[in-house]
C-alpha cells in the first residue's frame, strides 16, 4: 500500500462519490477493491453514488455493464455529466431546440429527458464525447456556432482511460471546433462543475464536506474539491501518475494506489475513530 495523506482528515466522510472509468473499472474489468468498497459502504450505512462524465454511453448501458460486473442491482446509482446538462438545458433553456453532437444512447437520453432534439434551425448546440463522431457532424456544428448559438459542453476531459491507453475525448473535440470557428464552450457542465455536488448535497441533505470525490483525475475529479469544497482522494489506478502531482494546483486530501488501498485506509480510520 502506498497511500498518502495530503490533508488531516478529522472523521470520516457520510457520502462517496464514485468515478467510474479509470477508478472502479477499466474497459471491461473491474478495478481492484471495487466490489469490496461497495460491500464496505453497505455495511456501514454510507451514501455512495456513481459519478462520471463520460457520456459516450447512456444510463442503460452503465446499468448492464455494472450488473455484469457483478454489481449488485441495488448498487447501480449513477449521475453522469449528460444528466447535468439535462437538467441545465431544461432550468436555463426551457423549451429550447437542440442540436446534439453525441452517440444514439445519449440522444435517447436527451429525448426521455425531455429535450427537444434537431438537426436543423437549432437554438442551442451541445456538443458530448460522441464515439459514434462522423465529420457531417462536425460540419454542422462548426456551421451553426458561427451562427453565434448558445454552445454547451458536456464535460472537459481530454482523454478516456482505456485498457489499450488514453483515447481522445470531448476535450480533443473541443480544441479541434476552437482551432475551425475560434469558440470555446460557453458553459461545460460535468466535472468539475459544482452545480453536481451541490445536487447531490441536498438529495443527501448533507453538507458538501460531509461528502468525498473519488477519482483519477486532477483537473475534473480532484479540481472538484477546489470548486465545490468536497472531500477528495485520488487513486493512481487511471489517467494521473503520482509524479503529475507535482506540477498540479489540484491536490487532494488523499491518495491511494486503487479502491482495495482506500478501502484499507477507511477500515482503520473508522476503527480508530470507533476508538475515541
Amino acid at each position: 500500500m502506498q497511500l498518502t495523506v495530503k490533508k488531516h482528515l478529522n472523521q470520516l466522510p457520510s457520502a462517496f462519490i464514485l468515478d467510474m472509468d479509470g477508478s472502479f473499472f477499466l474497459g471491461d474489468a473491474l478495478l481492484p477493491g471495487a466490489l469490496e468498497i461497495l460491500d464496505w459502504f453497505n455495511k456501514n450505512e454510507i451514501r455512495f453514488t456513481f459519478l462520471t462524465n463520460n457520456t459516450s454511453r447512456g444510463k442503460l448501458e452503465y446499468v448492464a455493464k455494472l450488473t455484469g460486473m457483478g454489481v449488485k442491482q441495488e448498487d447501480v446509482r449513477i449521475y453522469s455529466a449528460g444528466d447535468a446538462t439535462i437538467a441545465y438545458l431544461k432550468s436555463n433553456f426551457p423549451g429550447k431546440k437542440v442540436f446534439l453532437v453525441g452517440t444514439e444512447s445519449l440522444q435517447r437520453n436527451f429525448l426521455d429527458g425531455g429535450i427537444d432534439l434537431v438537426e436543423d434551425d437549432p437554438d442551442v448546440l451541445v456538443l458530448s464525447y460522441d464515439t459514434e463522431l462522423t465529420y457531417q457532424k462536425l460540419v454542422d456544428f462548426c456551421l451553426y456556432l458561427r451562427r453565434g448559438l448558445p454552445y454547451l459542453a458536456t464535460h472537459p476531459d481530454l482523454n478516456c482511460p482505456s485498457p489499450i491507453g488514453p483515447l481522445p475525448d470531448i476535450g480533443a473535440f473541443m480544441a479541434l471546433i476552437e482551432t475551425s470557428t475560434g469558440r470555446i464552450p460557453d458553459v461545460i457542465l460535468g466535472k468539475p462543475n459544482p452545480g453536481i455536488v451541490k445536487e447531490l448535497a441536498h438529495k443527501w441533505k448533507l453538507d458538501v464536506s460531509e461528502m468525498m470525490m473519488v477519482g483519477d483525475r486532477l483537473y475534473t475529479d480532484i479540481a472538484l474539491g477546489q470548486t465545490s469544497g468536497v472531500k477528495t482522494t485520488l487513486v493512481l489506478s487511471g489517467e494521473t501518475k503520482r509524479g503529475d502531482l507535482v506540477k498540479s494546483s489540484y491536490q487532494p486530501d488523499l491518495v491511494c494506489e486503487n479502491l482495495a488501498d482506500l478501502l484499507r485506509f477507511l477500515t482503520e480510520f473508522s476503527t480508530e475513530e470507533k476508538r475515541i
